[in-house]
């Protein structure tokens, strides 16, 4: 038997870093996200020779064990074995498995689209469904989050995983305790055809480690830096500004807003921009660009421009004497995690 699953990745529009503890457990966190039509993508194949074999091949690694109940973690491919240890420990799984798990992304780590928590939720999602688990979609979303947060220490929010999984626009609050509440909004497909004509998606050319910007962000929660905890309550703010714009269809005050949300991110830690980012927002701002974002933690990976669609050719063709980076045409995408079963 072969399985497959695929978990769609997010843009984060409004509220982000919100969501990350312990702003989260403190005061509470609200963030707007809305997944597009990039993926992380998991096959599993059974196979009979007592092995495990687990293959990336977007990222060059591949290794193999000997049929166990639980995968040591050394270092290579750590967060595919993460879901199989933890599933297997959760879900009282006493029969050695042998399988070969082969997952790739349409983005690569460290881009900003949420793409290590859409793998995690698409791996957890392909085992459910060869398994048999009972998991909805909250259990599926907070088991992601808590193999990457808690099993494999990895630093980050909780927006990502429920965004994989949930899948459209989300307007998500998080609460102490780890809990979660997402509401979908049901955007006009016009909203969305005028977003996708208004905005442009450039990969920078450079992923970032995410860590040292959000454990910066954490620390100065935690030691009460007062600059970085009001711009945060200004972004959280935003994420309900926006939520009201997006609705409305009302696009001027979209780029406003995500405009002013950038601004009060890079007051959260040093390292959210960067030489390379603020020479392309200003090359492509002075192109025509209304407002532009990081998406993510910030420090590289993808940039989200707000832009007057009669202008998007002069902006493409400004994007494109940056050598280092492309733009990736993209749109919006309204299901979450699914898998399916392949007989053979």
């Amino acid at each position: 038997m072969i399985i497959r699953s695929k978990a769609p990745l997010r843009l984060g529009l409004a509220g982000g870093g919100s969501d990350v503890s312990p702003y989260s457990d403190l005061y509470g966190g609200l963030v707007l996200n809305a997944t597009i039509n990039l993926y992380a993508f998991c096959t599993i194949k059974e196979t009979r020779n007592k092995l495990i074999k687990i293959i990336a091949p977007d990222i060059n690694k591949s290794v193999s064990y000997n049929s166990s109940l639980q995968l040591p973690m050394d270092g290579i491919l750590d967060l595919h074995k993460g879901v199989y240890n933890r599933i297997a420990k959760d879900f009282k799984i006493t029969k050695q498995l042998s399988f070969e798990i082969t997952t790739y992304s349409d983005a690569p780590p460290g881009s900003g689209l949420g793409s290590s928590s859409a793998m995690v939720v698409a791996i957890v999602k392909a085992f459910t469904e060869w398994l048999g688990l009972p998991l909805g979609e909250y259990e599926m979303a907070h088991l992601a989050y808590e193999i990457e947060r808690i099993d494999l220490n990895l630093s980050g929010g909780k927006q990502d995983q429920y965004a994989a999984t949930f899948g459209g626009f989300n307007f998500m609050e998080f609460f102490n305790d780890d809990r979660v509440v997402v509401n979908p909004l049901r955007v006009k497909r016009w909203i969305i055809d005028e977003l996708e004509s208004s905005m442009l998606l450039y990969y920078t050319g450079a992923s970032r480690s995410s860590a040292q910007i959000i454990d910066e962000q954490k620390e100065n929660t935690s030691s009460g830096n007062t600059v970085a905890i009001d711009a945060m309550h200004q972004i959280k703010q935003s994420s309900l500004h926006m939520k009201e714009a997006i609705l409305k269809g009302d696009i001027g005050s979209y780029a406003k807003i995500l405009g002013s949300s950038w601004e009060n991110k890079k007051l959260m830690a040093r390292s959210i921009s960067n030489n390379n980012i603020d020479r392309i927002v200003k090359r492509t701002l002075m192109a025509g660009a209304i407002a532009d974002k990081v998406s993510g933690a910030g420090g590289g990976g993808f940039i989200m421009f707000v832009i007057d669609p009669t202008k998007k050719i002069n902006i493409i063709n400004s994007l494109k004497k940056n050598k280092d980076g492309e733009i990736v045409p993209f749109q919006f995408s309204e299901g979450g995690c699914h898998g399916w079963k392949i007989n053979k």
